[in-house]
């Protein structure tokens, strides 16, 4: 009986070994690239929505598109129009529009906060405890959607303290004990 080998010849064995090669570096290439095209993803959509932070009272009432979206929006808190129950955790209050583009912002809250001109608008929390930071002439900045009747329903609220921003005259320094 005749016996038969087959033996791989060289020049096969380097094809095959060429053709592995090549399926693992273009795996490599492949997976690189839709790694990078996510990551080029990410940094253009969080540039496009955090470009701005928040939008005046007067852009959010001046363009019906944004009834019914979530938007984040900053005004000045007016004091005597809070509202609070305890028993439901629901928070009622009237914003009035701050300007964007401002020097001292503690002035342009007490500003805004006393101007019957300036815009306003009802603002429902539901489901949070009053905040303590919730007074006259703090900014608030909001979270949420303005409703078909002009209310804008908060998710999340944010409050900035008025007296934290004004600047320290010189009787304020603060003393440093003689040692």
């Amino acid at each position: 009986m005749a016996q038969a080998t087959w033996e791989k010849t060289s020049a096969a064995a380097a094809q095959l070994q060429g053709r592995k090669q090549g399926t693992e570096r273009l795996k490599f290439i492949v997976g690189g690239l839709l790694i990078l095209a996510a990551v080029v993803y990410l940094i253009v959509s969080g540039t496009a929505t955090g470009a701005r932070y928040f939008i005046t009272i007067d852009e959010l009432v001046a363009n019906p598109d944004y009834v019914g979206q979530s938007v984040r929006v900053s005004g000045v808190v007016l004091g005597p129009s809070i509202q609070y129950d305890p028993q439901t955790l629901r928070i009622e209050f009237t914003v009035a529009n701050i300007p964007s583009e401002f020097d001292n912002l503690a002035q342009i809250l007490h500003e805004s906060a006393n101007n019957p001109d300036a815009t306003r608008i009802q603002v429902v929390v539901e489901n949070q405890v009053k905040p303590d930071l919730l007074q006259h002439e703090a900014q608030a900045i909001l979270t949420g959607k303005l409703g078909e009747d002009g209310v804008f329903y908060a998710s999340e609220l944010l409050l900035k303290c008025p007296s934290r921003f004004e600047e320290a005259g010189p009787e304020q320094a603060i003393a440093h004990p003689e040692t």
